[in-house]
């Protein structure tokens, strides 16, 4: 049985990133791209990563960065992955000889495949809805634009939660799933009750039909 990885990104406290841990997420993303309301300062990312336990991974994402940002935060913080949302190019992005995910944003006319080509050494792609800005707009995208069997991790994300969740596990059966402010009580803040339904959602969908 195939199981979907679960990653709750967003996350600015100690106690949130254990409420995710403990609900069963595999990964915890923290944000360093200022203009957003989930963004967090080193010295935070440092003690959220301190709190936790062994075998969670720890995502950096950044949006169109400085280089110096990436190489404070890989020689710091040493996130298991670094994540690009903005409109790195696939020089930007292997550049720091560290494994990573690119972000495309989904609408009509992008070629999935194409795209992933050009990021040949990326470790997965992450779909997202097409949003102004980039990213955090909890907006659920047509999940049909997603080809299947594509041959490479496929990284869902885009306005779900858990009344979603499992609905989009079934459809696109993809190698993980990404969720920021569908288990938010505020902005930046996670609920663990939502985290646990969220977690729950995707563990019922992961197992086999009765």
């Amino acid at each position: 049985m195939h199981r979907t990885r679960i990653k709750i990104c967003g996350l600015t406290r100690v106690d949130d990133a254990l409420a995710a841990v403990h609900a069963g997420a595999d990964a915890i993303g923290l944000v360093f791209y200022p203009p957003s309301p989930r963004a967090v300062e080193l010295e935070q990312a440092l003690a959220i990563r301190r709190a936790l336990p062994p075998f969670v991974a720890t995502v950096a994402l950044f949006v169109n960065p400085e280089v110096a940002t990436v190489e404070r935060v890989l020689q710091q913080l040493r996130p298991s992955l670094l994540q690009f949302h903005g409109d790195e190019s696939p020089q930007e992005c292997a550049r720091y000889a560290h494994p990573y995910v690119r972000a495309a944003r989904m609408r009509e006319g992008l070629d999935l495949v194409d795209f992933a080509s050009r990021y040949a050494d990326a470790q997965g792609i992450l779909v997202d809805a097409f949003v102004d800005g980039y990213g955090g707009g909890g907006e659920v995208f047509d999940w049909s634009l997603i080809p299947k069997n594509v041959g490479f991790p496929i990284v869902l994300s885009g306005g779900l939660n858990a009344r979603n969740v499992a609905q989009a596990v079934r459809c696109v059966r993809p190698w993980a799933v990404d969720v920021s402010s569908g288990v938010e009580s505020a902005r930046g803040v996670k609920s663990a009750a939502a985290i646990r339904e969220f977690v729950a959602a995707v563990r019922q969908a992961d197992a086999p039909p009765s």
